[in-house]
């Protein structure tokens, strides 16, 4: 209940309130940012922005998700619309061509790769998997929400997913061969 009125002292303008909400969530949504834009000081930037955002739009908030939740969607929308600018799109995917893809649940990795690894090797990815891969994948988003967050259908967040899980796993396995393991 103390969230709930910190945000309704920041509807109404108060700076302190604004402060301790900004607080509470900056680093999270700066590692959110981060893993978009791959730059410190672009992330930092997005971040800023996207707080400016919330505080902007606070009204349109209404806790039918958490605060952290609604938060981060914006982040996620504001280093998208950054990466637009930097003309850096995805590419749209046409449904008839690709038709349906069904998922891998056993996808794994080997036991030796740890998770900063197979970061890495997300980031090298080519774009139009890349963000895909990393919302599924690192934020846990599924293939409507992914869809609603890239602007594409779910099947071709599907596809996106799946085509980039079997690039990952091809690079994860290179990575682990070529290295004498």
């Amino acid at each position: 209940m103390i969230q709930h009125k910190l945000i309704e002292a920041c509807r109404e303008n108060d700076r302190r309130a604004q402060l301790k909400l900004y607080n509470k969530y900056c680093e999270g949504m700066y590692y959110v940012a981060l893993r978009f834009m791959n730059d410190t000081m672009e992330a930092e930037d997005a971040m800023q922005e996207a707080f400016i955002k919330a505080f902007q739009k606070l009204h349109q908030f209404n806790g039918e998700v958490s605060f952290g939740a609604w938060l981060k969607r914006i982040v996620i929308n504001k280093c998208r619309d950054k990466l637009k600018a930097k003309k850096l799109e995805l590419i749209s995917i046409n449904e008839q061509v690709l038709g349906t893809v069904d998922e891998q649940e056993d996808w794994q990795v080997d036991e030796g790769i740890g998770v900063d690894e197979v970061k890495c090797k997300i980031e090298n990815l080519p774009e139009k998997y890349k963000y895909p891969l990393m919302l599924y994948l690192i934020e846990g988003y599924d293939h409507e929400e992914i869809g609603e967050i890239l602007n594409i259908t779910q099947v071709a967040s599907r596809t996106l997913v799946h085509r980039g899980k079997k690039k990952l796993q091809d690079e994860l396995k290179t990575l682990r061969n070529g290295t004498g393991y």
